[in-house]
């Protein structure tokens, strides 16, 4: 299975007293007792088995969990491997089926219909050759190097494991350049632009002197407490033969490939829906992405109406500042103005560290459970900074932090005002605190520990956004004005998404909704607007994951009146970890109706 983007098995345990003068229809009630105690046992050791599975069929994701039993493997990238694990999510679903949810009990059923939900989205993903989409200039076969610099090094044997998987990579890059060779027959390509990222970042690869390969960044900074300094220059002399020898040769095969072949062949158009099946495909990703039936069509109606919604509330802060002229000159205002921007990175990175460390003694105002893993701050890697968004978040893994990786490339295009929301987005209250504290749920099968349902972590981290205002983060309205674009920016990503893939709009009216509703940079919203060309359906995720959170807590105050208190809902919230939003919505509803009779 591959159904993990990112917790202690409970075992029901009970005892069963009996005697022999019982009487007869007794020992019938403890018999059915003794049955429905058997399912629930089985169905844990079934979950244990699904997460073996799990770890095998996925090694670099067993590292990230702390297993490193497969420490030196990689999964391969082929078709074959596909459909390996398309049988694989098949025989785990038919298993599951096999169980009677009636008889378990109300955590199993939890964990039944979680284990399910996985298990659906996957064979039906699997329905499409999703293996002839996979280039993509935000990250994939040409970065590679970026995973060997998440991985945490104990031992000398850490680092000839991540060697090994180095070497065994350029099989990957091998069967990228076969997998996209087949799907440019049968009419399967991505945009132009996005091959053309993906070719401008094997460039920087390939043509990097070897000193500065970023394969070998790992190597040139390993652990001198752990190595000695000849086990080190070892580690060097052994990876620039295999960058040298299997990476690069590979690289270049699949580089010439693509500009030579696939570029000039591929399709000019950016929605999805110009692939075979593409209109399914996104009907598909669509409900994926929101857990919900909403239609295309629906979610692009939801986006004009927060649009409208959140422009008014924009308006409002230019009348507080006394802006003398109308909307988009105040949003020129606010994209060329110096007083907005530093000058350096430098300047930009320790205003993130200085926010992070504003907000973190702010948190009791609204929670009673508080992650155990640190987070920290970092800059996007250099290499791949100019073809990425604003910020982005990684999780924590055992013996590593929780990173909010904030975007420094020209520092001139990233304003003050986005640094308040950015950070309770992407690190507390937003992804650091949502995915840590799932990570550290205890008595619930491990695999919900790493379950990352996007409606639910990206419409928390959109939640989160609003939550600044508890916090009195906005205290100066071009901050909240920062909020308001933020928010204005995923309700955008609604309308543009839909319209790109599924409707006939052209990437130039994505670029001029954001810029005729929004207040980020152009360089912002041009990577913004790629990325969701790469990445259809992904997008949606977040508003739709807000507006849910942001009803339910609404009807909780109302249906609660004094009995209401925000940091019992954000425990309601968080306390299973991400789930589906129908399912969130039930939890929340019973949570309410047992406040309200106790």
């Amino acid at each position: 299975m591959n159904r993990y983007s990112f917790i202690t098995i409970s075992i029901f345990i009970s005892t069963i007293y009996s005697c022999a003068s019982v009487e007869p229809e007794i020992y019938i009630i403890e018999s059915d007792v003794v049955k429905e105690i058997d399912e629930n046992k089985i169905f844990v050791e079934f979950l244990d088995n699904e997460w073996e599975k799990t770890l095998n069929e996925n090694p670099l994701f067993a590292t990230y969990t702390g297993d490193k039993r497969s420490n030196n493997k990689i999964r391969s990238n082929s078709i074959d491997e596909f459909n390996l694990s398309k049988k694989s999510n098949l025989d785990s679903y038919e298993k599951l089926k096999n169980f009677n949810l009636n008889k378990l009990n109300d955590d199993n059923k939890l964990n039944y219909k979680l284990m399910e939900f996985e298990l659906k989205n996957d064979i039906d993903a699997n329905k499409f050759p999703t293996y002839f989409l996979r280039l993509n200039q935000r990250g994939g076969i040409q970065s590679f190097y970026e995973t060997g610099n998440r991985l945490v090094y104990t031992s000398k044997q850490d680092y000839l494991d991540w060697l090994s998987r180095m070497e065994q990579f350029a099989d990957n890059i091998y069967n990228s350049y076969e997998i996209n060779k087949e799907g440019l027959q049968k009419g399967y390509t991505q945009p132009k632009l996005v091959t053309q990222g993906v070719i401008s970042q094997i460039d920087g690869v390939i043509n990097s002197d070897i000193e500065s390969n970023p394969y070998l960044k790992v190597f040139l900074e390993a652990d001198t407490s752990i190595l000695s300094d000849n086990e080190k220059n070892d580690l060097i002399i052994n990876a620039k033969d295999i960058i040298l020898n299997k990476i690069n040769p590979a690289y270049e095969k699949l580089n010439e490939f693509l500009k030579n072949e696939y570029l000039p062949n591929s399709r000019n158009s950016i929605g999805i829906k110009d692939i075979p099946d593409g209109k399914k495909y996104y009907e598909y990703l669509s409900k994926k992405y929101t857990t919900t039936n909403l239609t295309p069509d629906e979610i692009h109606n939801i986006g004009l109406a927060e649009i409208k919604r959140i422009r008014s509330e924009m308006e409002e802060i230019i009348k507080e500042v006394n802006w003398d002229g109308d909307f988009d000159s105040f949003l020129n205002y606010l994209r060329t103005s110096p007083r907005f921007y530093y000058d350096n990175a430098d300047d930009l990175f320790n205003a993130y560290l200085i926010m992070s460390k504003t907000i973190d003694p702010l948190l009791p105002k609204l929670f009673k459970t508080f992650p155990r893993a640190p987070y920290g701050v970092i800059p996007i890697p250099a290499e791949s900074a100019p073809f990425t968004t604003t910020a982005y978040y990684n999780s924590p893994s055992p013996g590593r932090p929780g990173y909010f990786y904030a975007n420094l490339y020209k520092p001139e295009s990233r304003p003050k005002y986005e640094i308040p929301v950015l950070t309770v987005h992407e690190a507390v209250p937003g992804h650091h605190f949502q995915i840590s504290i799932a990570q550290e749920l205890e008595n619930v099968p491990t695999f919900r520990k790493y379950q990352g349902i996007t409606a639910f972590v990206e419409g928390w981290g959109l939640y989160s956004e609003e939550l600044g205002e508890y916090m009195n983060i906005y205290d100066d309205p071009y901050d909240k004005f920062g909020q308001l674009t933020y928010d204005m920016w995923r309700a955008i990503r609604l309308v543009v998404d839909t319209g790109m893939h599924y409707m006939d709009w052209s990437r130039e009216d994505a670029i001029n909704l954001f810029l005729e509703n929004s207040a980020k940079s152009e360089l912002d919203i041009n990577n913004e607007v790629d990325r969701y060309i790469a990445w259809p359906g992904q997008a949606l995720a977040y508003k739709i994951g807000q507006l849910k959170i942001l009803e339910l807590r609404d009807k909780a105050e109302s249906m609660l009146g004094d009995k209401y208190d925000i940091k019992d809902f954000h425990y309601e919230v968080l306390k299973r970890g991400s789930l589906p939003l129908d399912l969130l919505e039930f939890y929340i509803n019973q949570w309410i109706d047992e406040t309200l009779n106790s």
